[in-house]
């Protein structure tokens, strides 16, 4: 079922890491969710991933779908604030906006839905091993 294409607003977007290697080297996921509907999209990364690699997954996976949202809330992480980040989004018009320590709630959408997929990725990755990716979508 292709997904309808429309314009996000508001995004929040984190990463869940530490997960065993797949069989295609993917160690982390990247959460993505639209504030206003709550759709998620959980994309396949890894975490030496830099900002350039996340910027083209971004461009093929987000953008290509959902156009350019106007503001994207995130953490701190080396790969959302580097320069080239930065720039990028300053330059699409996106306006970032990060959490911090001690105000864990501007990013709760993405924490939540973090949450959620840790705990049902933990109740399954044993039984999955190396393949815990080919089940993300489900």
């Amino acid at each position: 079922m292709p997904i309808p294409k429309w314009k996000w607003e508001r995004i929040a977007m984190d990463f869940v890491v530490g997960l065993p290697k797949t069989l295609g080297k993917f160690d982390s996921i990247w959460v993505v969710v639209d504030r206003l509907t709550k759709l998620a999209h959980f994309i396949l990364v890894r975490i030496d991933y830099n900002a350039q690699q996340l910027a083209k997954v971004y461009v093929k996976k987000i953008v290509r779908l959902h156009e350019v949202p106007l503001s994207i809330i995130s953490n701190r992480g080396m790969q959302f604030t580097s320069k080239f980040w930065r720039k990028l989004h300053e330059k699409l018009g996106t306006h970032l906006i990060f959490s911090t320590t001690f105000h864990p709630h501007t990013d709760g959408q993405s924490m939540r839905t973090i949450q959620v997929l840790e705990d049902m990725l933990r109740a399954c990755v044993i039984d999955f091993g190396g393949h815990w990716d080919k089940f993300l979508p489900l």
